[in-house]
């Protein structure tokens, strides 16, 4: 099933907020935060899940001590941007796993991808052995994130 925004009201958008915020809270703490019993936000939230509102939850890490503190962005220009010269990048993407986020760019560039390394060397590696792979790829400007000030998923107010 498939839902649309027309469809939630303020108790779904806060139930939404608050998970955005803490994914692991017990049911009974996230109806007492929304203003509704226990049973009825359940009810809400698994239909939230089915209509493909909420779409999993994840785990926030501390990439410093995992060895992945390094995040550098990276705009790729293709040779080739047909279907399938765009399917065959995209496809390709998946399977390099320092790639966190991919995106299609209407602008001078055609994706922007998110890169999450140990360090400068090891992103050095990544481009010149992975993203300069990549099918279709004929150029590729790097921009190194200095700090990282906010990520992840946030409530709206």
């Amino acid at each position: 099933m498939s839902g649309n925004l027309s469809q939630l009201d303020q108790y779904d958008l806060k139930i939404i907020d608050a998970l955005l915020i803490d994914g692991r809270m017990t049911v009974t703490d996230l109806a007492k935060q929304v203003g509704l019993s226990k049973t009825p936000c359940q009810v809400r939230m698994r239909r939230l899940i089915d209509d493909g509102f909420i779409t999993g939850f994840r785990a926030s890490v501390d990439y410093q001590k995992l060895e992945r503190g390094h995040v550098a962005f990276a705009e790729v220009k293709l040779r080739d941007t047909t279907k399938n010269a765009l399917l065959s990048f995209n496809k390709a993407v998946e399977n390099i796993p320092e790639i966190e986020q991919c995106h299609m760019i209407a602008g001078p560039f055609d994706y922007l991808l998110k890169v999450r390394t140990k360090d400068i060397n090891a992103y050095r590696e990544v481009l010149g052995e992975k993203i300069s792979a990549l099918p279709h790829v004929a150029s590729s400007s790097t921009y190194v994130a200095m700090e990282s000030v906010k990520e992840g998923a946030q409530a709206g107010n």
